[in-house]
């Protein structure tokens, strides 16, 4: 386990490469000496031809030889030892779609359902710790304001700021959301960790089809968690104006009053046909641990709880090491050689 092990084996039938360059420089070497001889006498090769000695000529070929086999062996990914590297769990992938229509800004919960379900949120933000949470305002349209990311100071940054103008129109469109948070999910591990939408709305659906969304939802391992605020008898909307403090009733075009009613059947449909969990919390408080305890928890919690993988510690850095010092010693053997030789030739 700790001893030298080679990552690219392949790379060792570079060495015949090498093997051949050698045996061509020696034998290009040999012939040369040989064809000065023919040409050249002996007596007058001394003064007419610099050369370095035969010892420093097969000294140069062992230092190539030897920079390219530490080449090769660098290829090789010469590996000693090993280290083990701990893995945080990564327990789920969890896509909040929060309703941030106007109807949110009822006041039968204190300040209001938006800003009560926010607090909720950031309260939730504690419990999910290792995992990774997405943030979809949604009315009639869905805006993505957080993709999915472990920073919770980032994500509770945006929360912060959600609110009806995250979004260019009103009324409710549950399809819209479930389609945003499935096309935010990330492939990567989707069989290993566990999906879930937070679906956090007041209100009914309009013109949209939230049934065949949870369908596909479904089909894709997503479960959704959906929490109901409001009445779903319905109640009238009040909202009070942070400028003067005066309530009024939200109506509608035609000037009558506007009333909210939560969907809580098909809220429960929707969840049911994923595998998930409907949460009615009405215009009451609400006990946040129960509803995590109970809900959230074993449902989103993923099936990896962490562990460790090897990694084995690369030592290429000497080889390439030892091939750069051979270079050098391979470039001295031949220019030491040669200027000794004209030094004495000069005297």
């Amino acid at each position: 386990m700790n001893g030298l092990h080679f990552a690219v084996t392949h790379w060792v039938h570079l060495l015949w490469a090498v093997a051949a360059f050698i045996a061509l420089l020696a034998w290009l070497e040999r012939r040369g000496q040989g064809d000065l001889d023919r040409f050249v006498a002996a007596p007058l090769q001394s003064r007419l031809v610099l050369r370095t000695t035969p010892l420093r000529r097969a000294l140069r070929l062992i230092f190539l030889g030897l920079c390219g086999l530490f080449l090769t062996l660098a290829l090789m990914r010469p590996q000693w030892g090993a280290q083990f590297v701990s893995t945080p769990r990564v327990g789920a992938q969890i896509m909040v779609c929060l309703d941030v229509s106007r109807s949110m800004l009822a006041e039968d919960v204190a300040p209001n359902r938006l800003e009560r379900a926010k607090a909720e949120l950031r309260d939730l933000l504690s419990y999910l710790d290792g995992d990774q949470v997405g943030l979809i305002a949604f009315a009639g349209r869905a805006t993505v304001l957080s993709p999915l990311t472990p920073d919770f100071s980032f994500l509770r940054l945006v929360l912060d700021k959600a609110g009806p103008h995250n979004v260019t129109r009103g009324s409710t469109r549950l399809e819209e959301p479930i389609r945003k948070a499935l096309a935010g999910f990330r492939d990567r591990g989707a069989g290993e960790v566990s999906r879930s939408i937070l679906l956090i709305t007041d209100g009914e659906d309009h013109d949209s089809f939230p049934l065949e969304a949870a369908k596909t939802a479904a089909e894709r391992g997503v479960r959704i968690l959906a929490i109901g605020f409001g009445d779903e008898a319905g109640s009238e909307i009040q909202i009070t104006d942070p400028r003067t403090g005066a309530r009024t009733l939200v109506r509608n075009a035609d000037g009558n009053p506007v009333r909210s009613r939560l969907d809580g059947d098909l809220l429960r449909e929707m969840a049911l046909v994923t595998g998930g969990a409907y949460i009615p919390a009405g215009t009451g408080a609400i006990d946040l641990e129960s509803i995590y305890e109970r809900h959230i928890a074993n449902l989103t919690r993923g099936r990896l709880t962490g562990g460790s993988y090897q990694i084995r510690n690369d030592i290429f850095q000497w080889a390439l090491l030892c091939a750069l010092l051979c270079l050098l010693a391979a470039v001295a053997s031949s220019t030491v050689g040669t200027v000794k030789r004209t030094t004495n030739e000069h005297e």
